[in-house]
């Protein structure tokens, strides 16, 4: 599978809660990088528990993915029933079929709010 497939079939399998299937497409000793919060997953394992132990109330809409060559970033959007509106820009490494490196960057819409000083310059979203 092309990369850029198998990170559209990653998100897909995430939102399905498809915990077999995101294994099937994570290497045995991927690593995945939370840098805003200072974390690494180490492991296919560790990755498929952080996800499906993830509190339920969330869904996932993918709003890109751009892949050059074994490199792919995605933006996702994953609303939470009660926890609000989170986005991620993720940032993958693709190897024979299956993701061996990311480097995720997740935030809470409205969570880093904008200076009194950039006011004059910039309008809400």
């Amino acid at each position: 599978m092309e990369p850029m497939k198998v990170v559209e079939a990653l998100w897909e399998r995430i939102e399905e809660r498809d915990w077999a299937g995101v294994g099937d497409l994570v290497a045995e000793d991927a690593v995945i990088e939370w840098p805003a919060s200072g974390e690494r997953i180490v492991g296919r394992t560790n990755f498929v528990a952080v996800n499906s132990e993830y509190p339920e109330g969330w869904s996932i809409r993918v709003l890109r993915i751009v892949a050059d060559g074994d490199d792919v970033v995605a933006e996702v959007e994953v609303p939470h029933v009660s926890m609000g509106v989170f986005r991620a820009a993720s940032f993958w490494t693709v190897r024979d079929g299956q993701v061996v490196h990311g480097r995720e960057y997740w935030t809470s819409v409205g969570g880093d709010p904008a200076p009194e000083w950039r006011r004059r310059y910039v309008e809400p979203l």
